[in-house]
């Protein structure tokens, strides 16, 4: 690495983190998530805008490689915090709409999703036809629980029926579409002439749920547990948390794999103000980290050459993914005795896409599952069904729908927990 090198890439993480905050800032400027601008940034930064120029300029090729180890690191901490932040509990408070609803929003889309991997199969060529029907089924069929919840929040709908309903399913939908994920590319082989290794995950997943969790849990809650969480101790997890990613790259499948299933399992209940510190502390280095993903992302997506048949299959994409959500949850909404506007709601909420679409497709993008022309539609799909959450809800939402007004003693109950872990 030459000191021009060092130069431009440090000058490019600068960029990269000016042009992140003033893109969310425009997003929700627009009542839309921050993470929404920050990957149109990353888009428009890339060769989509004069024929590539500015993306060579900014982020030549020598640097390019350094910049998606950050953006590894950044994947490897988002995962992290997604299967941390992972409620069993929310699953048994609603019972049967939330199964209901999470395979609704779940199969429809997938079956709507593999019948248009059928017709693309004509126009694309890949190496396991097999492989690219399924990747395409679970890539219509993902709903981004991190971006939900953001959401909700923002729109005060987090406390609300219909708010609760989506993000147990959308919680729900993520676990089976990072497991189904996880098979296609251990159908696929990810490159990995060993293909039987992959059957190690499930006693590598034994030995975190058995053996690892205890230990950790006893780390956690040991001598010293009720203060913050020193940095030997972060320094343990995070060490637990990049070998687990590291297993599961080494067993042919994606190290975003090993950093979710860590999530998963790390101990709760005994461990709340733990775990509470540990997401803080991730959720400020992926803050950092995941606009360079967003970079990197962006290179490979290129607009501008997409021409008329790129953009027919664009829209037929788009409307497989709108119509195989909104349908399958609208549905069963209606089935379960919801009201037509709140059906609606619910499906809205249920078709948003995002961060987890993006990392999804990268997936299938590495391991041969889409080439460069079909990323970037996909891409341009995940982006779009995110915006649409946003701009139908300030249309449906009415004021029944949104949290209900708090008490001055509701308030101080609610922030004396977050006062004691400051």
């Amino acid at each position: 690495m030459t000191q021009a090198d060092i130069v431009l890439l440090f000058a490019d993480l600068a960029l990269i983190i000016l042009v992140a905050q003033l893109a969310g800032r425009a997003a929700r400027a627009l009542g839309q998530p921050a993470v929404l601008g920050e990957i149109v940034a990353g888009i428009l930064m890339g060769p989509t805008l004069f024929h590539g120029a500015v993306a060579a300029t900014l982020f030549p090729t020598g640097v390019r490689p350094y910049l998606t180890t950050l953006a590894d690191v950044g994947l490897v901490l988002f995962m992290f915090v997604i299967g941390l932040e992972f409620n069993y509990e929310r699953l048994r408070g609603f019972g049967r709409v939330t199964g209901t609803t999470a395979l609704s929003a779940a199969l429809l889309p997938f079956a709507l999703g593999c019948t248009l991997a059928l017709y693309l199969l004509g126009h694309h060529t890949t190496g396991n036809r097999l492989g690219f029907v399924l990747f395409f089924g679970v890539a219509m069929s993902i709903t981004a629980f991190p971006v939900l919840a953001r959401i909700l929040v923002d729109h005060r709908m987090n406390k609300t029926l219909v708010g609760a309903i989506a993000l147990s399913a959308a919680a729900v939908c993520d676990l089976a579409g990072w497991s189904m994920l996880a098979l296609v590319q251990a159908l696929v082989g990810g490159g990995n002439s060993r293909h039987w290794l992959v059957l190690l995950i499930v006693p590598f997943g034994a030995v975190l749920a058995f053996v690892v969790r205890p230990l950790l849990k006893r780390l956690l809650t040991g001598p010293g547990a009720g203060r913050a969480l020193t940095a030997s101790r972060f320094s343990v997890v995070l060490a637990c948390l990049f070998g687990s990613a590291a297993v599961t790259e080494l067993l042919g499948l994606h190290f975003v794999f090993g950093a979710f299933l860590f999530g998963l399992v790390m101990p709760r209940k005994a461990t709340e103000r733990a775990r509470t510190e540990l997401l803080e502390r991730s959720k400020t280095a992926t803050g950092f980290l995941l606009p360079v993903y967003f970079i990197v992302a962006g290179l490979n997506v290129d607009l501008g050459a997409m021409g008329f048949t790129g953009l027919l299959e664009l829209g037929l994409i788009l409307v497989t993914a709108v119509v195989g959500k909104m349908a399958g949850t609208f549905v069963t909404a209606r089935a379960e005795g919801m009201s037509t506007r709140r059906s609606t709601v619910l499906a809205t909420l249920m078709n948003t896409r995002g961060l987890t679409e993006l990392i999804v497709l990268g997936i299938g993008l590495r391991i041969g599952m889409l080439d460069r022309s079909l990323y970037a539609q996909m891409v341009v799909m995940a982006v779009v069904t995110t915006a649409m959450t946003g701009i139908l809800l300030r249309w449906l939402v009415g004021r029944e729908d949104r949290n209900p007004p708090e008490t001055a003693a509701t308030a101080l109950r609610e922030e004396e927990p977050a006062g004691a872990l400051s």
